[in-house]
């Protein structure tokens, strides 16, 4: 099945990744966030790029799997593997760090990888830089677009919020995200996946923001346990679902009041 299910997801704008974190390389919490994406009927899992964590991702997954990195020839390790797509990003956890990237950096990266994956029938996700000004943004998806890709993600930065209020914080982190997928999505055909700040709350409002999926993170990934990690991409995936049972009523009152 590998990719194919997140691609028939994405065609139905209801995709939901679990991201385990580009820097994640802890096994037991790997195990955990894949086994619980799968419970939770999510369309597929990102995790770091390396061998170690890869193997542990496949034993508890039947889900497609992402490997993340920034680095070309790990990205093309990962493919053989058995990968079934590689992500140019996820740089939310390298921020704190204190690594950024310019467009014209991530271009570069994206460039190499594809000519080093040239032979490889792959899926190909890349994270836009939420750091760098909007204009700059659009004309970077339009550059991978041209090359090739099948997939980008936007993502916010974290805003400080003196609010006591968690789900102000969430949703202060979630607008930067959906604000992109909002510019980006008038200016590609590519399909966009919302990250950053993602919950069962925030979902709809990416999907309403014209995004085909949703990328999300450390609301499942620093969940202590695999049941909570479980019930939280349920209420994702559930949240996604009620909205799809809104606009189907919604299409049905109209068409019983045309009939009146």
């Amino acid at each position: 099945m590998g990719i194919e299910i997140f691609k028939k997801h994405l065609r139905e704008q209801r995709a939901v990744k679990i991201i385990a974190g580009i820097d994640n390389y802890n096994a037991e919490n790997v195990a955990k966030v894949c086994r619980a994406a799968q419970k939770g009927r999510a369309s597929a899992v990102d995790i770091a790029c390396d061998k170690n964590i890869y193997d542990i991702a496949r034993k508890n997954t039947k889900l497609p799997i992402f490997v993340s990195s920034i680095h070309p020839f790990e990205l093309r390790d990962a493919l053989t593997w058995g990968a079934d797509a590689i992500e140019i990003g996820n740089f939310d956890a390298l921020y704190k760090k204190g690594i950024q990237f310019s467009a014209k950096e991530v271009y570069d990266i994206v460039l190499e990888t594809m000519g080093l994956i040239d032979g490889f029938d792959t899926f190909v996700c890349v994270t836009i830089p939420g750091n760098i000004d909007v204009s700059e943004q659009i004309e970077l998806v339009k550059k991978l677009e041209i090359i090739g890709v099948d997939l980008i993600q936007t993502e916010g930065l974290k805003q400080i919020s003196n609010s006591t209020n968690p789900s102000a914080h969430l949703v202060s982190y979630a607008q930067a995200t959906i604000a992109n997928t909002i510019e980006l999505a008038q200016h590609t055909m590519l399909p966009i996946m919302s990250a950053s700040g993602i919950s069962e709350k925030t979902a709809p409002l990416a999907f309403a923001s014209g995004a085909s999926a949703v990328g999300v993170g450390s609301a499942v990934n620093k969940l202590d346990t695999e049941v909570a990690m479980a019930a939280t991409v349920m209420a994702i995936v559930s949240s996604i679902s009620y909205r799809d049972r809104v606009a189907w009523s919604a299409v049905n009152d109209v068409d019983e009041l045309a009939s009146i």
